[in-house]
């Protein structure tokens, strides 16, 4: 997902209001300011040390986050236009094991993609310069979300495990999750108690849109966003600002993915990478 700066819109914002700045650029939705809790308590099911100790962090201006994940298509425009080098490697899982293999990268991530699904074997910095050249083309301020920002967007207002509520089962509705279709390839692997009819990654929006008009904040492909990555939040910023000192060689991921159980898809639940690291 990326975020456009209140700065960037040529009114105020309406919450829910939608543009699209160019034919290839991401459709945006202006999410409201406000606050909120973020974390989750040390009560809830699959929580991590990581995700805690919960705070209150206020989102003080309206910002655009992009209604749907970035698309292969919208990457391939990026990497056409300014001839950015999106590597040729990528980790993947083929032939039951999971390896970096060379030859794989968005274009060809080793399982098969359509044009609207969300690109993949995509690095920090790759994402970097994507929201560079969106901004240089369009003459706005696109950018990486705060791991705030994307957690206040993601709940849309909730407070339980997920988005819509707390039942697992109902994942497969709102987003790609590790299913019962992952057990063809993954045959030990958790699964939700659920089908989301696909295998790999799926186009976006196909599963539901959260409160803010979201779609797949839960699943389907992990996000990153521009925080150095802490082991917890003390001394996290309360402002929604992004956290940008700490071992910055990490980066903060966040929505887990289609191979990923229901714990990773909790709207609390953290994860991190390297910035060079490209996964499908």
């Amino acid at each position: 997902m990326l975020a456009c700066t209140p700065s960037a819109f040529a009114a105020e914002p309406k919450p829910g209001e939608e543009f699209q700045d160019c034919d290839t650029c991401p459709k945006m939705v202006v999410v409201p300011a406000g606050s909120f809790t973020m974390g989750s308590p040390p009560g809830e099911k699959q929580r991590d040390d990581s995700e805690g100790p919960q705070r209150s962090v206020t989102i003080p201006s309206a910002f655009a986050v992009g209604k749907f994940e970035v698309t292969r298509d919208q990457f391939d425009a990026f990497v056409n236009n300014s001839g950015h080098d999106a590597g040729s490697k990528c980790w993947t899982y083929e032939n039951k094991e999971a390896k970096e293999r060379t030859g794989r990268s968005f274009r060809n991530p080793g399982c098969k993609q359509g044009g609207n699904e969300p690109a993949v074997c995509i690095n920090w910095d790759d994402a970097k310069a994507y929201a560079a050249w969106l901004s240089k083309k369009t003459g706005k301020t696109y950018r990486l979300l705060s791991e705030a920002e994307w957690e206040y967007a993601a709940r849309a207002g909730s407070t339980t495990r997920f988005s819509f509520g707390n039942n697992e089962t109902d994942l497969c509705r709102h987003g790609n999750v590790a299913d019962r279709t992952l057990k063809k390839i993954y045959e030990n692997e958790t699964v939700a108690n659920c089908t989301d009819n696909y295998l790999h990654t799926a186009p976006v929006g196909v599963y539901a849109a959260n409160r803010f008009g979201l779609h797949d904040m839960d699943g389907n492909v992990w996000e990153w966003v521009e925080d150095c990555w802490h082991d917890n939040y003390n001394g996290a910023p309360s402002n929604g600002s992004a956290w940008t000192t700490g071992n910055c060689s990490r980066r903060v991921l966040r929505g887990g993915s289609w191979v990923n159980d229901p714990s990773y898809l909790r709207s609390a639940s953290r994860s991190w990478n390297d910035s060079g690291y490209r996964n499908y």
